[in-house]
């Protein structure tokens, strides 16, 4: 017993160093970047200031440092295992997406003040296996989703946003699924990642899971091909590339899938087609696990945060997901909740398909 808790105690302190100077890292880009961008204002425009409530600071703290709580507690659980984060090579690749995130931020910022966020059509080339809605630069990237670049860059873009808690945000939501399938063999779970991106998620899946027969599906050629390279260590993964409003599968081909931020960047009508075809592409008995952003009255105390994302990024869509009604929708494509959870600025909801 004294030594089972001695490695749990030395556990708890290798993860709170290393996320600990994870967080300072990337929290610290954040404030520069805050520092050297031009306001979230046009010249001219009323000055954006949502007005925070006494003690909003220090409950936005306090949710924050709950989600790395959590996170620990999963990973003590045996839920996954914990983040190999600090290493020399990793340390490398942080300083040059570092580099390559500050060269690109004065085209963010010149996109925002100009309200510009669809020239990446222009990059499309008319190729009409796009949608309209998904051939826009959302947040004001460079290149939207289309380029290689992009899809480099992503992870770190997403990091400093949200102050180094993106990966552990994920990880909730990796945990959902992980209570759902314990106890039986991974080989038999056929999942799905739906809008897998550059296989940031899948990856931590799959370090939980290796020998799970994993597929991910994203619209982006750029993103599938950086997950073909960062999966390339698990033979039994397969990268699609495709829409989910038009999932190229057959139907009840998948007994789990997971969707990490997707839905707030899909049109109110094209999120209905998703849930149709998530629906009509899982086994009866299947397990769906939705995460994305927390949406109006899940944490009062986090409301006014969410004012700041169709202001100052360029998230077209966002306004009307945060009134979507998504047990609703899913009930109508055969779903009923089984858990519900927020991890800071995400919300993770189980559903398992009637």
């Amino acid at each position: 017993m004294a030594s089972m808790s001695l490695m749990r105690d030395l556990g708890r302190a290798r993860y709170a160093a290393a996320q600990g100077a994870r967080v300072a890292w990337y929290m610290g880009q954040y404030l520069l970047a805050r520092r050297i961008s031009g306001p979230f204002d046009r010249p001219g425009e009323p000055k954006f200031e949502p007005q925070a409530a006494e003690g909003d600071t220090v409950r936005i703290r306090a949710a924050f440092l709950d989600l790395f709580a959590r996170d620990r507690a999963n990973i003590e659980a045996g839920l996954y295992p914990a983040p190999n984060d600090i290493r020399v090579t990793r340390a490398i690749e942080a300083l040059r997406s570092s580099a390559n995130f500050f060269r690109d931020l004065p085209k963010v910022d010149q996109r925002r003040l100009e309200r510009s966020g669809t020239e990446v059509r222009a990059g499309a080339n008319g190729e009409g296996r796009y949608p309209n809605y998904y051939l826009q630069n959302f947040h004001y990237q460079t290149g939207g989703w289309l380029s290689q670049d992009s899809a480099k860059l992503y992870d770190t873009q997403v990091e400093i946003l949200f102050g180094g808690a993106a990966d552990a945000m994920r990880r909730i939501a990796l945990g959902s699924l992980a209570r759902a399938i314990r106890g039986t063999d991974q080989r038999r779970i056929k999942l799905l990642d739906v809008a897998s991106g550059n296989g940031r998620f899948l990856r931590q899946a799959l370090a939980a899971f290796p020998r799970i027969p994993a597929t991910g599906l994203d619209l982006s050629p750029a993103y599938c091909e950086e997950a073909r390279k960062r999966l390339s260590d698990w033979p039994q993964v397969e990268i699609v590339t495709g829409a989910i409003e038009h999932a190229p599968f057959d139907d009840e081909s998948f007994d789990a899938a997971t969707c990490i931020y997707l839905f707030h960047e899909l049109p109110p009508r094209v999120r209905r087609d998703a849930a149709r075809e998530i629906g009509r592409i899982l086994k009866p008995g299947a397990n769906f696990v939705l995460a994305d952003s927390i949406q109006t009255g899940d944490a009062a105390d986090l409301d006014r945060m969410l004012e700041y994302f169709p202001v100052g990024f360029h998230e077209p869509y966002f306004t009307s997901y945060l009134k979507e009604d998504f047990v609703g929708l899913f009930a109508e494509n055969g779903f009923e909740v089984e858990e519900t959870e927020l991890a800071f600025l995400t919300k993770v909801t189980r559903f398992r398909k009637r």
